[in-house]
């Protein structure tokens, strides 16, 4: 016998007992569906991480904070004043600041080719061309480049310009993104001696809102935040002028000397993260739970391996006299066990392809809805839950399969074990 007539004789053997095979179908089905599901979910949501973590700043740049020296050592034990180094300058919330001399440090160290200070201010409110006002927290003008637009683009470096989110567009009375594309709003920010101004700028860009909530905020340009952060300022006793920075962007271009630069950070008393290191642990999160389900998916597949055992354990059974006449008719014990197997790995394949073609049906519709204009997380930019990877898909039905084989091994060896003699008589 060929291997093409071991192959068709299976296929007509498994569609003897239809309604068994449909339900050790099922079950296979059910596991590669779900794996299918929970893989594709892995793919979607990671690649979408990948595109928030190019977008949302360059791969070069580090973020440095303040490392506070309260925050060595035992929390709840006071911490020994050091005069030489002096106090840890505190920002909003206790945040330790930057000092001038840190941002030096920073562009002193070996790799680093610039830093850029970033400084934070506190509005008292954003009002637009129709006189509505609105709080408002402004966004870090570092990020201007890195966010997506729905219109325009992001403000020159030194002009008077700020962006807004697309959420903001109807409220300042736009009826679109790119009306807003050339507006004017004012912010207004109070000094240190409760005096308020108002400064004007011109909209340049309408941003999407990430997953991250990142463009999310209007976010000035540096020319225009530097403007509103020293009338903030005014007031301040002379020689009382904070020069605290929130933050610093460091561009390492060597991404090989990162890890230095960092180090060097640390030694200074500075913590330098890239994007990378801050999402980090939502891709980490992530491929946590999608192996937590496709270990669910992997048991209900283990179960489905069960079925085929049993299956095919009933089918040895019942074609006991035909096993003896193949026997008898020259049939070897290999081409038996082949024949047997090949049914468990027909089972496997069909179970897999019909289960993996429904969960990529599924999962793209979902991903459709879900995401798509008018979906429950359309207002999420970019936001894909559901990806497709072929190989791994491929994967999924080689492993099943394989799973299958596996699992038909008892009943094939079962079967090429049979007597000719006493199987021909069994009744």
């Amino acid at each position: 016998m060929k291997a093409v007539d071991v192959v068709t004789t299976a296929l007509g053997n498994t569609m003897r007992s239809k309604a068994r095979t449909f339900l050790t179908v099922i079950a296979i089905f059910i596991g590669a569906f779900t794996l299918t599901l929970t893989s594709g979910l892995g793919v979607g949501i990671n690649s979408y991480i990948d595109r928030l973590v190019q977008g949302f700043g360059d791969q070069q740049q580090l973020y440095v904070q303040k490392t506070s020296s309260q925050q060595s050592g035992n929390a709840n034990e006071p911490q020994a004043y050091d005069p030489e180094k002096g106090a840890d300058k505190q920002g909003q919330f206790g945040m330790s600041l930057l000092s001038e001399k840190d941002i030096e440090q920073i562009g002193n160290i070996d790799g680093v080719e610039s830093v850029e200070p970033v400084v934070a201010v506190s509005p008292s409110y954003l009002e637009g061309e129709n006189g509505d006002q609105f709080q408002v927290q402004l966004g870090y003008p570092s990020d201007v480049n890195s966010y997506e637009y729905a219109a325009g683009e992001a403000p020159g470096h030194d002009k008077d310009e700020i962006t807004i989110p697309t959420t903001w567009a109807d409220s300042l009375g736009y009826d679109k993104p790119e009306d807003a594309v050339g507006g004017k709003v004012k912010i207004a920010v109070s000094n240190v001696t409760g005096e308020e101004k108002t400064f004007e700028a011109t909209i340049s860009g309408v941003t999407e809102i990430m997953l991250s909530n990142q463009g999310a905020q209007p976010t000035p340009s540096s020319a225009f935040n530097d403007r509103l952060y020293d009338y903030q300022q005014e007031g301040l006793p002379e020689g009382a002028q904070t020069d605290g920075y929130a933050m610093a962007v460091a561009d390492v271009p060597d991404l090989g000397k990162q890890s230095e630069v960092k180090k060097s950070l640390t030694e200074d008393g500075m913590l330098g993260m890239t994007v990378e290191d801050q999402i980090g642990t939502i891709r980490g999160i992530i491929n946590a739970v999608t192996w937590i389900l496709n270990g669910f998916a992997l048991i209900a597949l283990l179960a489905a391996a069960f079925g085929i055992v049993n299956t095919l354990l009933m089918s040895v059974q019942e074609r006991t006299r035909e096993i003896g006449l193949m026997k008898a008719l020259g049939m070897s014990p290999g081409k038996i066990f082949g024949l047997f197997s090949s049914e468990a790995v027909l089972i496997g394949l069909l179970g897999s392809v019909i289960g993996v073609g429904v969960g990529v049906v599924v999962g793209t519709v979902a991903n459709a809805l879900l995401t798509g204009e008018g979906g429950a997380l359309s207002n999420v930019a970019g936001l894909s839950l559901y990806g497709i990877a072929p190989l791994q898909l491929v994967g999924i039905v080689l492993l099943i399969m394989l799973i299958a084989f596996i699992a038909g091994t008892l009943p094939a060896a079962r079967a090429a074990r049979k007597d000719p003699i006493e199987a021909l008589r069994y009744e």
